[in-house]
């Protein structure tokens, strides 16, 4: 039976959240858990990511201006005191990692570009041509190795200089990346076709300037945090625009943004009231940015309604302060996509409660969270295994903002940590943990109809992972962080991930390998060796004899 929960604000958002649930959550186990041995569509485009700040190092090469993270790291804000200084030392290892991308046979990765690194002080006058020079190297080995570039303008590396003047809070810095973003159209976009705005903007707004966990470490969830996402989304709409108006007709490439979300389930799906917390979650998370883009260029109005609701509750104590766009701002916003981008990588139980005063998303939404003990745990506390949900969160995300307008969903994000210090190779729960998840991508696009179109797996190495530092390791290969060299090696999950990629989805003709632990693969030989920054030397020594046969053997066979 469908229980469908009315809201004078909101009739059709309770109901698709419980359409949603309802429909798999009348599947059984064996449904729900079943495992589908068929292939991804033609075409598919297969992904790896890394961020700039996680892994390029340089942090004053090439004229590079500092960052917040580098400001985080050198305040002693992270895990050991450790910084971003070197980091993967990507800066100076460009073929080194397109070398290890063709070994992962993926079309596509995406990388972020550091803002301070072409323009120091966040504006175009204080232009580093190293900088650029050192983005056009890596953009041109991806082309020469056929893997497509996929360009971040921002995954929260801001120019320290234009956080001394306010940062994501001063509506200056919508100007700022607006002609930022049309400098890198205009030096890159004759290569790059395809464009992230902003990657998991929700961290930025949450972490950076609500919690303070993320730099800048700015602790105000009562204004800060509302107006950055308001600057963000209004920074988004402009340089789509800039796009739209002076480059598409000649580069033909796509923009749009990478947003992030859990799923969220409510804890007793028979209590109306858990239903509409379970909806408020997702608003507060994904509604504030996607709703504004794909649905009518304003917030959710649960989120108005909520936080408007408080103001009246808490009148000596107003938890939360909701800029309002202008007729022309919202107008200037909505369908400013060609694409809708998902950073996804778990769920949450979700049930209703009075929070009070309290700012910050769960006293404001008046809801709580919570995760099912069957779930797997990772090294991060809040990362748990629950696959289903990335099925469940595409219908939603399908039925929700892509009724209207039809854009295509790309998986920007998806990824696990396992713990400093463990096995370097053998990471099973991460094979584990990607084979569910794009199981799932799988199921949603042949048995749902869902529109997706690439699946990104988070991340090509190991890197400088927040406060947590190099504490948590999110890499397909192993960095070691001790050496100054920062050699990578390949762990299992890079090995499961090729085959994936080579059979493009799980449907073999000869016998099943897709079981992560059952895989066979060659010994492990010893620990790469420190190399040479590959630029001075075109070959590179690799610590499997598998993995350079599988590279050499992919130099051989033409790219399309």
């Amino acid at each position: 039976m469908l229980i469908i929960v009315y809201d004078e604000h909101c009739d059709s958002c309770h109901v698709l959240t419980l359409n949603v649930w309802h429909t798999f959550g009348a599947q059984t186990a064996t449904e729900q858990d079943g495992f589908l041995k068929e292939s991804f569509p033609p075409g598919f485009q297969w992904a790896t990511s890394t961020e700039s700040f996680k892994v390029e190092g340089g942090w004053l090469e090439g004229g590079k201006g500092e960052t917040i993270w580098d400001r985080f790291g050198h305040e002693h804000q992270a895990f050991e005191n450790q910084t971003v200084d070197l980091a993967c030392d990507s800066y100076n290892k460009v073929d080194y990692d397109v070398y290890l991308l063709r070994g992962l046979q993926v079309n596509t990765y995406q990388f972020s570009i550091s803002w301070a690194r072409i323009f120091p002080s966040g504006h175009r006058g204080s232009l580093s041509e190293k900088g650029a020079l050192y983005y056009d190297k890596l953009i041109n080995a991806l082309i020469e190795s056929g893997i497509q570039p996929v360009v971040t303008l921002y995954h929260w590396d801001l120019p320290q200089e234009l956080q001394d003047a306010g940062g994501w809070t001063n509506p200056s810095i919508v100007e700022a990346f607006k002609d930022y973003a049309d400098f890198c159209f205009s030096r890159f976009g004759d290569r790059v076709k395809t464009w992230n705005t902003f990657s998991s903007p929700w961290v930025v707004s949450h972490a950076g300037y609500g919690t303070g966990e993320h730099a800048p470490g700015i602790k105000d969830y009562v204004i800060s945090s509302y107006q950055v996402t308001h600057n963000m989304l209004k920074s988004h709409a402009e340089a789509w625009h800039v796009y739209n108006d002076n480059y598409r007709k000649t580069q033909g490439g796509k923009v749009g943004i990478a947003l992030n979300s859990d799923w969220a389930e409510p804890k007793n799906p028979a209590l109306p009231e858990d239903v509409a917390a379970a909806d408020r979650y997702l608003q507060f998370m994904l509604g504030w940015f996607a709703h504004p883009i794909f649905v009518d260029g304003d917030y959710p109005a649960e989120l108005k309604t909520q936080i408007e609701l408080k103001r009246n509750k808490c009148p000596s104590s107003e938890p939360a302060r909701l800029p309002v766009f202008t007729p022309s701002e919202s107008k200037r916003i909505l369908g400013t996509a060609d694409f809708f981008g998902l950073n996804h990588y778990t769920s949450r139980l979700v049930s209703n409660i009075d929070g009070g005063c309290t700012p910050g998303p769960q006293g404001v939404g008046d809801f709580q969270e919570s995760v099912d003990p069957s779930w797997s745990s990772t090294a991060s506390d809040w990362i748990f295994s629950a696959p289903s949900g990335l099925r469940m969160l595409l219908r939603y995300i399908s039925k929700q903002y892509l009724n209207v307008v039809s854009v295509p969903i790309y998986i920007t994000g998806n990824g696990m940590p396992t713990e400093y210090g463990g096995d370097t190779f053998n990471d099973t729960s991460r094979i584990e943990y990607m084979r569910g998840y794009i199981n799932e991508a799988l199921k949603a696009i042949l048995t749902d109809g869902v529109n997706v179109q690439r699946f990104t797996v988070q991340s090509l190495m190991d890197g400088f992972e927040g406060k947590q530092g190099y504490s948590e390791r999110f890499g397909l290969h192993y960095v070691d962080f001790e050496s100054p060299d920062r050699p990578r090696t390949p762990k299992q999950s890079a090995y499961f991930y090729s085959q994936i990629i080579e059979q493009n989805g799980f449907a073999l003709s000869k016998g099943d390998v897709y079981e992560g632990v059952k895989m066979q693969l060659p010994h492990r030989a010893p620990a790469l060796p420190p190399s040479e920054v590959p630029s001075k030397s075109k070959v590179t020594k690799c610590s499997k004899m598998f993995y350079c046969l599988l590279v050499f053997l992919k130099r051989l066979r033409p790219r399309n």
